[in-house]
């Protein structure tokens, strides 16, 4: 016969017990703890490889070891960023599994025009943003970590597109991070070489299933962002 016992009556080590199943049973759901907003942010490297046991398109890929040829200028391993300081203890940059194999895709498509990717920035810790938003409390130019970011979820990459000859990138309408009109896809492009290279970044990655940020032309994360929590791991814990 099954007893159905209140909760109070469990003892101590049982308790403990189903409490770990419940944790098991729904770590592939919605049971992710909430931060002080509200928001489910996973913020342990266990409560992660249990996500990825579940399910492996939760892990975290290192795509400039998956993406054959691949470049990477990680700036908020530098000061060189908005900020101004140094927000990354390495350079590093990760995505979600769906997303890295989308973006090996777009790199292999460009690879057969004579271009290649550059990274600046992919999975960003939650608390990152939060710093961010310390020093720059404008959401035309940082997330709100009341929202969140498509960096924390680890389905967002921030690029631009270099010729593989040289290495160097094309011209686009600014530089990363020039939080102006200018960076935003609509605003007009006079030189038409300029135009053509945002235009390209922008139909490669779509067709490849990113969207693309309306006011910042190197911004682009993954239609299924929903899928992925936010995170708060660092990347020594990746």
């Amino acid at each position: 016969m099954k007893i159905n016992y209140p909760i109070a009556c469990i003892p101590g080590i049982l308790l403990l017990h189903v409490m770990l199943t419940i944790s098991v049973l729904t770590v592939k759901g919605q049971p992710v703890p909430q931060n002080k907003y509200g928001l489910p942010v996973v913020q342990t490297t266990a409560h992660y490889q249990q996500l990825v046991a579940a399910d492996s398109n939760q892990a975290l890929i290192d795509i400039a070891a998956y993406i054959p040829g691949i470049r990477t200028d990680i700036r908020y391993a530098t000061a060189d960023n908005f900020t101004h300081q140094v927000l990354y203890p390495y350079a590093a940059a990760y995505l979600r599994l769906p997303a890295a194999r989308a973006l090996k895709a777009v790199q292999e498509e460009l690879n057969r025009q004579g271009l290649g990717l550059l990274i600046f920035d992919a999975y960003r810790p939650y608390s990152i943003t939060e710093k961010m938003w310390e020093i720059v409390p404008d959401d035309r130019y940082a997330a709100n970590p009341r929202n969140g970011s498509g960096h924390n979820r680890g389905v967002a990459v921030d690029l631009t597109l270099v010729k593989l000859q040289t290495g160097q990138p094309v011209a686009m309408p600014t530089g990363f991070d020039d939080f102006t009109e200018k960076a935003h896809h609509a605003y007009p492009v006079s030189d038409t070489m300029i135009a053509a290279n945002r235009q390209l970044l922008r139909s490669v990655m779509e067709k490849h299933g990113f969207l693309p940020l309306t006011t910042e032309w190197w911004h682009y994360y993954l239609k299924t962002y929903k899928e992925y929590p936010l995170m708060d791991i660092p990347f020594s814990g990746i």
